[in-house]
């Protein structure tokens, strides 16, 4: 994240696009969901602000912060939810971006706190297995974040206890991605429980020369 203006400008047009998407495919509802994108460089983190509806959001509403909360640029209060995010870009050296949305089919499995699990060749190849749940933490605390490391440090996705999915990728179009296959991988799963017993993607080595070839 340059701190340059065209830089700065750039990357917020890219956060809006990519939040107001969410929205449109329902992966977020409302003002629901957050996300951020991270510059350690500059110790930076550009992030959406707290209950604006996409539709109406534009660059300028991006909020640029320090992790430690201090806000270098923005009118607006940064998400709610900016303790989550800063835990995850302290402790998870690799990732720059995080999407956090309340997309209804993998939320359903977060309310239920019930792992979602793996029966997709995609699952194994995008979200590394199943998608687990983090234990629970009050909505905006910093334990949010510190209660998804053991996952996230293995996965790009896990759900959220009674809440909902947090995703994490070094750009942003990456975590936004895996929250597709989360959300996908969530319907799927749940259409195949109404009529049977789901069975575990499992790839023998020959499956796995040809996935990777």
């Amino acid at each position: 994240m340059n701190q340059s203006g065209m830089e700065i400008d750039t990357l917020r047009a890219e956060i809006v696009a990519t939040a107001q998407r969410a929205c449109q495919s329902s992966l977020m509802a409302g003002t629901s969901g957050n996300l951020s994108v991270y510059d350690p460089q500059t110790g930076c983190m550009a992030i959406t602000p707290s209950g604006m509806d996409y539709s109406l959001m534009t660059p300028s509403d991006i909020v640029l912060m320090k992790l430690d909360g201090t806000v270098i640029d923005g009118t607006r209060r940064p998400s709610s939810e900016w303790r989550m995010h800063s835990v995850l870009y302290r402790e998870l050296p690799d990732v720059r971006a995080v999407v956090h949305t309340h997309a209804p089919n993998a939320t359903a499995f977060a309310v239920l706190r019930r792992e979602i699990p793996c029966v997709l060749v995609e699952m194994l190849l995008f979200l590394k297995g199943s998608i687990e749940v983090a234990e629970y933490a009050p909505q905006g605390s910093e334990a949010v974040g510190t209660n998804c490391l053991p996952i996230l440090q293995r996965k790009p996705a896990c759900l959220l206890a009674s809440h909902g999915v947090v995703t994490v990728g070094d750009s942003l179009s990456q975590a936004y991605r895996s929250s597709i296959y989360a959300e996908d991988a969530a319907h799927i799963v749940r259409l195949a429980m109404s009529t049977g017993q789901p069975i575990p993607a499992v790839i023998d080595e020959e499956g796995s020369k040809a996935i990777h070839a």
